[in-house]
């Protein structure tokens, strides 16, 4: 397949494409939060081992954080279109399959292909949006919005999946991704772009993607796991280790490869490295601030799950609204000034959160707190997004995407391990005051990883390319040194 070449005149057909990847983004985020709601009524039909429910989502996390790098690898090599398209085709067959699951074993395994399906489709999505939007004003603003999709399709989760699961059964919340699937295969084809595949011979990296998949792999079940084996446990310890090990033997396999899964070299861009960075912590305050507002408006203040559902949507309406406005903002102050506001919004909220009072209420407890803790989420997203990905190669959008989800999933999965262990250690009692102390610790624990955040964005973000025209800075245009 030969790369089109970009063209002169944007593409009219652009903004209805963004519309299919986001749907299709929309549907991945969805996925992997609506399951939690369902899981009662699974364990109960499939016979489920006591705490054995929980692999029906680790399975999809292990799967889908693992193999995000090879899977945006995959959109370089073979072009993005083709494989965001096949990707979205083995979503659709695995949803099926979990729908149709008459054991246990037969639903974790769908699942595992769920994920595996969703670490091809996510990285080639943002691979064909980054080929669809030229960089500058309306590919952050294409961010903005597909950060703004993946926010609400977390909360909307929690919002459509316990009446779903009550009224049309469980298997239902897989079946509801079918019609999506159906447009994407149908429309797809007309709207979205082929992406640049590289030239010549195609030759992957087998090693490379076993090591870093199982070092990725490794270490999101040691963090998910430790908050019910311990920090100091003999398997969170040698899984810990063993992850450390994997991550060297890739780094020498890379270094020696002659054509290496992840080149080295994208790491010696300051954005790049800044924003991944950034967007680790990101996901760490984000995830772990939203378990403990779980926790806490549920045992403490006795939330229904659509309750609570409803209540905390408040703060995925913010992070749309933040993550537009913040889209629109970056070509006029750059990047850098966006981190810093949303990592500050970030850590009040928290912060703010920390007053939680176990006689207390929606609006005097959670309320404010949510609201600026969502105008961060949206901001440092964007922020983020657009470091990691500034200035880069064409041939290598898809590898350097799947680098930024997976370094997201790793931090979701750092940070709510982290978060619920502390509030674990702090609470006091098993009544509403203890675990209220608890959750306060637990929400302290979040506005130290928004703290960090912000120290982040003030010293890694601080190289622009000497080389970049005063035309390119309106556009915030970087380049990536090779």
């Amino acid at each position: 397949m030969t790369p089109l070449e970009p063209l002169e005149a944007p593409d009219p057909r652009r903004w209805l494409a963004l519309t299919l990847l986001v749907a299709s983004f929309f549907m991945v985020i969805v996925d992997s939060q609506i399951v939690m709601l369902a899981l009662p009524s699974i364990e109960s039909e499939l016979g489920f081992s006591p705490g054995g429910a929980q692999w029906v989502m680790s399975a999809y996390l292990l799967s889908f954080g693992g193999l995000l790098m090879f899977g945006g690898r995959t959109a370089d090599l073979l072009g993005g279109r083709r494989m965001f398209l096949f990707g979205t085709a083995l979503f659709g067959l695995a949803s099926v399959l979990c729908g149709l699951a008459w054991d246990d074993s037969v639903l974790i395994t769908a699942r595992i292909v769920q994920g595996v399906a969703a670490a091809i489709m996510t990285p080639t999505a943002m691979a064909v949006l980054m080929h669809t939007f030229a960089e500058g004003p309306e590919r952050n603003k294409a961010l903005g919005i597909w950060t703004g999709v993946g926010a609400f399709g977390a909360t909307a989760a929690l919002l459509i999946g316990g009446p779903i699961t009550d009224g049309l059964g469980w298997e239902w919340i897989f079946y509801i991704n079918v019609p999506v699937v159906v447009a994407v295969l149908v429309l797809g084809p007309r709207l979205l772009r082929t992406t640049p595949v590289r030239e010549g011979r195609r030759r992957f990296d087998p090693a490379g993607a076993v090591t870093v998949t199982a070092a990725i792999a490794l270490l999101v079940y040691a963090v998910s796991e430790a908050p019910l084996v311990g920090w100091g446990s003999g398997q969170t310890i040698g899984m810990l280790v063993g992850a450390a090990v994997l991550l060297v033997i890739f780094t020498v396999i890379e270094n020696r490869s002659q054509a290496p899964l992840v080149p080295l070299r994208i790491f010696r861009s300051p954005t790049v490295v800044g924003g991944n960075m950034l967007m680790l912590i990101v996901a760490m305050a984000v995830y772990g601030g939203a378990l403990i507002t779980s926790l806490y408006a549920q045992q403490v203040l006795g939330y229904s799950a659509v309750k609570f559902g409803l209540s905390t949507a408040v703060y995925a309406v913010m992070s749309i609204i933040g993550a537009n406005v913040s889209a629109r903002l970056v070509a006029k102050v750059g990047y850098k000034p966006i981190a810093i506001v949303g990592m500050t919004l970030l850590a009040g909220g928290l912060l703010l959160l920390t007053g939680i009072d176990p006689d207390g209420g929606y609006w005097s407890d959670l309320f404010f707190g949510l609201v600026i803790f969502g105008s961060g989420i949206g901001s440092t997203n964007v922020a983020a997004s657009i470091a990691s990905l500034t200035g880069a190669k064409p041939e290598e959008s898809g590898l350097v995407s799947g680098i930024n989800n997976a370094v997201f999933q790793i931090g979701a999965a750092l940070g709510i391990a982290i978060a619920s262990s502390v509030a674990f250690a702090s609470t006091t009692g098993a009544d509403a005051e203890g675990l209220n102390d608890g959750f306060q610790a637990g929400f302290l624990a979040t506005a130290v990883f928004a703290l960090a955040g912000l120290a982040t964005a003030l010293l890694l973000l601080l190289h622009r390319d000497r080389k970049t025209s005063p035309q390119g800075a309106g556009k915030h245009a970087v380049t990536v040194h090779h």
